[in-house]
């Protein structure tokens, strides 16, 4: 990956975007994690500092961690962060939900709901500012479906969605040398988590994103078969599943907000 290229492709479609739809600010969620982190640069270096307004919405779930480096961030780019804590709406959600559907633990429904009540709160937020929301998910995700349809995927523009998610890594690397460290270390070196339940990992629930992405690049980018994907050398177990997911979640990508195309 030229890093330079895709840097400058990624700045002109966020440009060029919120040029033709007449914006000037600009929304984001941030979790503490490596994607809306690299989002959150990569719209200040466009919009300008004043114009990017990061909220973080914790839950039971968000580790210390996440909060630290959040406001981290925000720090580096001289930006003030808003914090809205979602438990007593999500208890308010889950104490009504019980009274038709018992609610034991939290499994994927409520993990989503969790998602989606921090979609609404930065829709108001757009609303109230006359900004558009960014949608920080990146390919990896988009591809086998690992987002909430109406939640973290609420936005008007998903800048780093044509980046697999080692791509991000390597893209936030780069800007890190360019610009003087803007992306703290302790997010570099965190491991990846949707934080919506108890120690959550998310290569518990996919697979290694080394495996993924480079499984991912033969299937759809290179349109590979699954035997063709095996003679390689990789496990046709994994295989198979990495290719169910994306045969399953089309209807996902087909919802979700327009990315920046970098081929």
């Amino acid at each position: 990956m030229n890093e330079e290229v895709v840097y400058k492709k990624i700045k002109d479609g966020i440009r060029e975007f919120f040029e033709a739809n007449k914006f000037k600010k600009a929304i984001i969620g941030l979790s503490g994690g490596i994607d809306s982190a690299l989002s959150s640069v990569l719209v200040v270096d466009v919009l300008g500092t004043p114009n990017l307004h990061p909220i973080f919405m914790p839950s039971e779930f968000t580790s210390e961690t996440s909060r630290k480096n959040a406001y981290k961030l925000c720090k580096n780019l001289d930006i003030e962060l808003t914090e809205i804590n979602i438990n007593s709406i999500l208890k308010e959600y889950l104490e009504i939900l019980n009274e038709q559907f018992p609610i034991n633990h939290i499994q994927i429904p409520e993990e989503n709901l969790q998602a989606r009540i921090r979609g609404n709160i930065l829709m108001w937020f757009a609303n109230r500012k006359h900004a558009l929301v960014i949608a920080p998910g990146n390919r990896s995700e988009i591809l086998t479906g690992y987002c909430t349809l109406y939640g973290d995927t609420v936005g008007a523009i998903a800048p780093i969605g044509d980046l697999y998610k080692t791509e991000i890594y390597q893209l936030a690397l780069w800007i890190n040398r360019k610009e003087n460290n803007p992306i703290p270390e302790s997010i570099l070196e965190q491991e990846p988590s949707a934080e919506l339940n108890k120690d959550q990992r998310d290569e518990d629930e996919l697979h290694p994103y080394d495996i993924l992405d480079i499984v991912l690049k033969f299937y759809v980018d290179e349109e590979k078969s699954i035997k063709e994907i095996v003679g390689a050398g990789y496990d046709r177990e994994v295989v198979e599943d990495i290719v169910n997911r994306v045969k399953r979640n089309r209807f996902k990508v087909k919802q979700l907000p327009p990315v920046v195309k970098l081929g």
